[in-house]
C-alpha cells in the first residue's frame, strides 16, 4: 500500500499568516492536499503539524488522516519528513511506499498523486518524482527502502536531495502547474487572480 505524508508544520513566516488555512476555490490549501491524497487512494495519510497545529487540525476535521506533531519543526523540513514517516510506519508497518507532499502546491490533484503510484507499480523504480518549471521535486513517491535515507536528512534539507541522489534510477512525470506554490502574499494574490476557472 502507498501512504502519503503531507508536510504542513511550517510557520509561514514569509506569508505572514498561516498558509495552511488559506482558502482556494472554497477550501483551505491543507484540506485540498489531504483530500487529493485520500481521493487518490493513499493509505494511511499522515499530516505533519508543528506551528499553529490547532488551526491545521481544524482544517482536517472529519477526514481520515492521522496527525504527526513535529515539536522540532523550527529546525527545518528534515525533521518533519522524519516525523511524517515515523507516523506513517506507526499507522501501517507494512506500507511499501510513501508520497511526500507539501500543503502549498494548490494544483495537486488526486490524478497527480495516483499517477505517481501507478508509475511506481508499472516501473518498480525507487523514486517517482514530479517535473515542472524546468526542474523536479514533490509530490514524489519513495519506495520503502529509501525511508531510512529520508529520515537521515538534516536541517532545511528536503526530499529533493534524495531525488537527486537517485536520479539515474528515478522515473519522472510532468506535473502541469507544479511550479505554483504559495510562499508570500504576492504568490497568493497571483494564484487567486489566475486560478479562477481552471480545473
Amino acid at each position: 500500500m502507498t501512504g502519503a505524508v503531507i508536510l504542513a508544520a511550517g510557520s509561514s513566516s514569509r506569508m505572514g499568516s498561516p498558509k495552511q488555512i488559506l482558502q482556494f476555490r472554497g477550501m483551505s490549501l491543507l484540506r485540498r492536499a489531504a483530500l487529493a491524497a485520500l481521493d487518490a487512494g493513499c493509505s494511511p495519510v499522515v499530516v505533519v503539524t508543528g506551528a499553529r497545529a490547532e488551526l491545521s487540525r481544524r482544517e482536517l476535521d472529519g477526514l481520515d488522516v492521522r496527525e504527526a506533531l513535529n515539536p522540532r519543526w523550527e529546525t527545518g523540513m528534515a525533521s518533519s519528513i522524519a516525523a511524517g514517516l515515523e507516523g506513517l510506519l506507526g499507522a501501517d508497518p507494512d506500507v511499501d511506499a510513501a508520497v511526500l507532499m507539501l500543503c502549498d502546491q494548490p494544483h495537486v490533484t488526486p490524478d497527480v498523486i495516483s499517477g505517481l503510484a501507478a508509475a511506481h507499480r508499472v516501473t518498480g523504480r525507487p523514486v517517482i518524482a514530479s517535473t515542472y518549471g524546468g526542474g523536479f521535486g514533490v509530490p514524489a513517491l519513495f519506495s520503502r527502502p529509501l525511508f531510512a535515507e529520508l529520515t537521515r536528512l538534516e536541517g532545511k534539507a528536503g526530499a529533493k536531495q534524495v531525488i537527486e541522489r537517485y536520479a539515474s534510477e528515478a522515473h519522472f512525470l510532468p506535473f502541469r502547474g507544479g511550479e505554483v506554490d504559495v510562499d508570500t502574499p504576492d504568490d497568493f494574490s497571483r494564484l487567486i487572480a489566475t486560478g479562477r476557472g481552471e480545473s
